[in-house]
Protein backbone atom coordinates (compact mmCIF):
# COMPACT_ATOMS: atom_id res chain seq x y z
CA UNK A 1 0.00 0.00 0.00
CA UNK A 2 1.52 3.49 -1.07
CA UNK A 3 0.42 6.13 1.72
CA UNK A 4 2.05 9.05 -0.90
CA UNK A 5 0.00 8.60 -4.32
CA UNK A 6 -1.34 11.45 -6.04
CA UNK A 7 -4.80 11.43 -4.60
CA UNK A 8 -3.16 11.68 -1.06
CA UNK A 9 -0.64 13.83 -2.11
CA UNK A 10 -3.22 16.36 -3.29
CA UNK A 11 -5.87 15.96 -0.21
CA UNK A 12 -2.43 16.45 2.54
CA UNK A 13 -1.40 19.41 0.40
CA UNK A 14 -4.88 20.96 0.78
CA UNK A 15 -4.90 20.24 4.31
CA UNK A 16 -1.53 21.90 5.12
CA UNK A 17 -2.34 24.87 2.99
CA UNK A 18 -5.91 25.47 4.82
CA UNK A 19 -3.82 25.13 8.26
CA UNK A 20 -1.08 27.29 7.36
CA UNK A 21 -3.62 30.28 5.99
CA UNK A 22 -5.71 29.63 8.43
CA UNK A 23 -3.18 29.99 11.15
CA UNK A 24 -0.98 32.99 9.94
CA UNK A 25 -3.05 35.87 12.25
CA UNK A 26 -1.65 34.02 14.85
CA UNK A 27 2.10 34.59 14.28
CA UNK A 28 1.46 38.25 14.34
CA UNK A 29 2.26 40.19 17.64
CA UNK A 30 0.83 42.54 19.19
CA UNK A 31 3.11 45.87 19.43
CA UNK A 32 5.38 46.59 22.16
CA UNK A 33 5.69 49.50 24.32
CA UNK A 34 8.28 51.48 22.98
CA UNK A 35 10.76 52.32 25.94
CA UNK A 36 11.57 56.22 26.73
CA UNK A 37 14.64 56.48 24.31
CA UNK A 38 12.74 55.34 21.76
CA UNK A 39 9.49 57.35 22.53
CA UNK A 40 12.20 60.53 22.46
CA UNK A 41 13.73 59.45 19.23
CA UNK A 42 10.27 59.31 17.38
CA UNK A 43 8.51 62.58 19.20
CA UNK A 44 9.71 65.90 17.32
CA UNK A 45 7.88 67.00 19.94
CA UNK A 46 7.20 66.51 23.68
CA UNK A 47 4.99 68.18 26.21
CA UNK A 48 3.83 68.35 30.28
CA UNK A 49 0.50 69.37 30.66
CA UNK A 50 -2.62 69.01 32.16
CA UNK A 51 -5.90 67.61 29.82
CA UNK A 52 -8.70 70.38 30.09
CA UNK A 53 -11.07 68.14 27.52
CA UNK A 54 -11.31 64.77 25.77
CA UNK A 55 -13.18 64.95 22.32
CA UNK A 56 -14.51 61.92 20.60
CA UNK A 57 -15.79 60.61 17.35
CA UNK A 58 -16.90 56.84 16.63
CA UNK A 59 -17.01 55.21 13.39
CA UNK A 60 -17.65 51.38 11.80
CA UNK A 61 -15.24 49.83 9.47
CA UNK A 62 -16.76 46.75 7.70
CA UNK A 63 -19.96 45.48 7.72
CA UNK A 64 -22.03 46.28 10.00
CA UNK A 65 -23.03 43.07 11.98
CA UNK A 66 -20.65 40.97 10.45
CA UNK A 67 -16.91 42.11 10.19
CA UNK A 68 -15.22 45.33 11.01
CA UNK A 69 -13.71 47.53 14.22
CA UNK A 70 -15.40 50.48 15.69
CA UNK A 71 -13.31 53.09 16.33
CA UNK A 72 -13.00 56.37 18.08
CA UNK A 73 -10.63 58.99 17.02
CA UNK A 74 -10.12 61.10 19.89
CA UNK A 75 -8.56 64.79 20.38
CA UNK A 76 -7.04 65.72 23.81
CA UNK A 77 -6.79 69.94 24.61
CA UNK A 78 -3.85 69.48 26.65
CA UNK A 79 -2.74 73.33 28.72
CA UNK A 80 0.83 72.92 28.33
CA UNK A 81 3.02 73.66 31.10
CA UNK A 82 6.58 72.82 30.02
CA UNK A 83 8.17 72.22 26.60
CA UNK A 84 10.87 69.39 26.56
CA UNK A 85 11.59 68.82 22.92
CA UNK A 86 10.28 71.12 19.81
CA UNK A 87 9.24 74.53 19.65
CA UNK A 88 5.06 75.27 20.43
CA UNK A 89 4.20 79.34 20.77
CA UNK A 90 0.62 78.47 21.80
CA UNK A 91 -0.38 76.91 25.89
CA UNK A 92 -2.79 74.95 24.60
CA UNK A 93 -2.03 71.62 21.92
CA UNK A 94 -4.95 69.39 20.68
CA UNK A 95 -3.48 65.93 20.47
CA UNK A 96 -4.36 62.81 18.23
CA UNK A 97 -5.10 59.10 18.98
CA UNK A 98 -7.72 56.12 18.76
CA UNK A 99 -8.96 53.33 19.89
CA UNK A 100 -10.68 50.44 18.39
CA UNK A 101 -12.65 47.34 19.27
CA UNK A 102 -13.63 44.73 17.13
CA UNK A 103 -17.26 44.54 16.49
CA UNK A 104 -17.27 41.20 13.63
CA UNK A 105 -17.79 38.05 14.22
CA UNK A 106 -15.25 35.81 15.95
CA UNK A 107 -11.40 36.68 16.39
CA UNK A 108 -10.28 39.62 14.76
CA UNK A 109 -7.62 39.77 12.10
CA UNK A 110 -4.20 40.64 13.07
CA UNK A 111 -3.32 44.63 12.96
CA UNK A 112 -2.92 47.51 15.60
CA UNK A 113 -4.33 47.49 19.22
CA UNK A 114 -5.68 50.85 20.96
CA UNK A 115 -3.21 53.50 22.22
CA UNK A 116 -1.95 52.62 25.92
CA UNK A 117 -2.51 54.61 28.24
CA UNK A 118 -5.15 56.89 26.99
CA UNK A 119 -5.68 60.33 29.23
CA UNK A 120 -9.14 61.91 30.20
CA UNK A 121 -9.74 65.08 31.67
CA UNK A 122 -7.91 66.55 34.22
CA UNK A 123 -4.70 64.04 33.87
CA UNK A 124 -1.20 65.25 34.37
CA UNK A 125 0.74 63.78 31.76
CA UNK A 126 3.96 63.68 29.50
CA UNK A 127 3.19 63.43 25.79
CA UNK A 128 5.62 62.45 23.05
CA UNK A 129 3.97 63.87 20.12
CA UNK A 130 4.67 63.65 16.23
CA UNK A 131 4.18 66.53 13.83
CA UNK A 132 4.77 66.17 10.13
CA UNK A 133 6.54 62.94 10.55
CA UNK A 134 6.45 59.18 11.68
CA UNK A 135 4.55 58.67 14.34
CA UNK A 136 5.18 54.89 15.02
CA UNK A 137 2.28 54.42 13.39
CA UNK A 138 1.83 55.72 9.95
CA UNK A 139 4.30 58.70 8.33
CA UNK A 140 1.30 59.86 6.43
CA UNK A 141 0.45 62.62 9.12
CA UNK A 142 1.39 65.39 7.21
CA UNK A 143 -1.65 68.45 8.07
CA UNK A 144 0.46 70.05 10.55
CA UNK A 145 -1.47 68.46 13.33
CA UNK A 146 0.13 66.70 16.74
CA UNK A 147 -0.17 62.69 17.11
CA UNK A 148 0.43 60.82 20.26
CA UNK A 149 3.45 58.26 19.59
CA UNK A 150 2.23 54.89 18.81
CA UNK A 151 1.32 53.09 21.24
CA UNK A 152 2.21 54.35 24.30
CA UNK A 153 2.94 58.13 23.90
CA UNK A 154 1.06 59.81 26.50
CA UNK A 155 2.85 58.72 29.95
CA UNK A 156 0.58 60.06 33.40
CA UNK A 157 2.52 62.13 35.63
CA UNK A 158 1.60 60.67 39.20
Amino acid sequence: MKVLNRRNTILYSFILTVFFFGSIHFLYAVKAPSSRVQLEKIATHIVVGKVQSVYSNKGREGIPLVSGYEYDHKVAEVKIEKVEKGKILENLVYVRYWSRAWKGIGLPPPGGQSYHPQPKKGDQCRFYLSKNSFDGWTDENQDGGYNVVYLNGVQPIK
